[in-house]
């Protein structure tokens, strides 16, 4: 297989890209809420054990797609699988992306806005009612559009600049950065009076509190936090060179995606116990509570300002991804430079995401499915079309992909043993398709209901 041109310049880069790709929203906003509201501790645990079992050998899998192919995304299904219908797997994967940059602008141009307001110090005031102002920035048009247009515009100008001297390089400053700033942030939050309960509440396993809705829950957080299911890995691993040990590699990824998952945990948890927050406060704990506590800090505007601005890196880091996969598929005919295809796909982005956008204001009264515009839009991708690319692409690399060249990649410039392998391509053949499949049911509805005629 021939390399492509245009590589990352090292495995760093690679690593912190892709690092920076699964590190998003995922890990930072919905990670602390869905713990905080399945039992802490004992969730925490099974997280890690899925992440582990499930996401670490479907990440290893879109990287042997990726590099074993040398091609983004739909290139990558159309030469490993040659006149075949599992090319609509690299096509449902760009749609996906395009979907999910719809409603995830908005929230990172709302993040934005909030970093914003945070750095002259307006953001935290005396007696201010956040749930009030996260209303008031939401719902208006102009203020929701601007931040989403600003988020655009970033993400545009760093993937028109190429893999080396945008994306990787950007991750290379942000990655650092947002570390850094956990850092600093957790040692703040473990100084508070009554900060050891919050570590306990998230630490300490309580499994009284696990229900088969929590474990389900566990398992999704755990496998769509690592940005796969959209083949966003399989273009980020195309631009890969050959003795780059993909096993390692993924290793790494994972270990970081835990590592943040772990600081999110230890930045939050404390400081909500401390300040007498419930930790079950739902999506609302970033954007509503955390300036409520941080404004009882002292430096208390200082602390909020580095979170937002950690969450606003992490944001732009796995938008950079969703991006790259589409503008790669668009430039790999080379009738499309890459400037060109990039500053298109900002432009329809943000045309599109402007319902969204508006969901909570001039259109908030339009209901899909019962849901608001934004609510639909999220539900169609995370619980619909990322499952079931999960799925195929589970389906593909073992039972279509050449197995000569899965096993070569697999073991490509890395000292893995043949019982790894074996044990990769076990979980990936049975324990993965099955667990993503019950998920996918659950999401249907469709275990509760046969559970109800089982028990009666």
């Amino acid at each position: 297989m021939n390399e492509r041109k245009d590589q990352w310049s090292s495995k760093l880069g690679f690593i912190l890209s892709s690092a920076g790709a699964a590190i998003g929203l995922g890990a930072i906003w919905k990670f602390p809420y869905v713990t905080g509201m399945s039992g802490g501790g004992a969730f925490f645990l099974i997280f890690v054990a899925f992440t582990i079992l499930i996401g670490l050998p479907m990440l290893i899998s879109e990287f042997i797609i990726g590099r074993g192919a040398g091609k983004e995304a739909i290139s990558a299904y159309k030469k490993l699988a040659p006149d075949s219908l599992w090319v609509w797997v690299g096509r449902l994967g760009v749609v996906g992306c395009f979907l999910l940059l719809s409603f995830y602008s908005v929230v990172g141009g709302w993040v934005l806005i909030y970093s914003g307001l945070s750095i002259p110090g307006k953001l935290i005031s005396e007696g201010a009612n956040y749930p009030e102002l996260f209303g008031a920035i939401t719902g208006s048009p102009w203020i929701t559009l601007l931040g989403l247009l600003i988020f655009t515009l970033a993400n545009v100008l760093v993937i028109s600049s190429g893999v080396q001297n945008g994306i990787e390089k950007a991750n290379k400053y942000m990655m650092p950065l947002l570390f850094i700033f956990f850092i600093i942030l957790v040692v703040r939050s473990l100084t508070l009076e009554g900060a050891m309960e919050g570590v306990k509440f998230f630490l300490a396993p309580d499994f009284s509190n696990i229900t088969g809705q929590s474990i389900l829950y566990a398992l999704g957080q755990s496998f769509f936090s690592l940005a796969v299911g959209f083949s966003c890995m399989v273009t980020y691993s195309s631009y890969l060179k050959k003795d780059v040990s993909l096993t390692s590699s993924a290793t790494t990824v994972v270990s970081l995606n835990i590592f943040v998952s772990l600081l999110a945990g230890l930045a939050i948890f404390p400081v909500v116990f401390a300040f007498g927050f419930e930790p079950a406060e739902g999506p609302g704990l970033l954007f509503m509570v955390l300036p409520s506590v941080f404004g009882q800090l002292p430096f208390g505007g200082l602390f909020l300002c580095l979170f937002l601005l950690l969450f606003l890196f992490a944001t732009l880091t796995s938008s950079f991804s969703l991006y790259e996969i589409i503008v790669a598929a668009l430039t790999a005919n080379g009738k499309w430079s890459r400037k060109s295809a990039t500053w298109l796909t900002g432009l329809v982005i943000f045309i599109a995401a402007i319902p969204a956008a508006l969901s909570s204001s001039n259109l908030a009264g339009v209901e899909l499915f019962g849901k608001s515009i934004f609510d639909a839009t999220d539900y169609l991708v995370s619980n619909m079309m990322l499952p079931f690319g999960s799925l195929l692409i589970a389906i593909f690399i073992m039972r279509k992909m050449d197995q000569v060249i899965v096993k070569e990649e697999f073991h490509l410039s890395s000292k893995v043993s043949p019982a790894l392998f074996s044990a990769w391509s076990f979980l990936m053949k049975w324990v993965v398709p099955l667990t993503i499949g019950l998920v996918f049911l659950n999401t249907l509805g469709i275990l509760e209901y046969l559970w109800n005629m089982i028990v009666g």
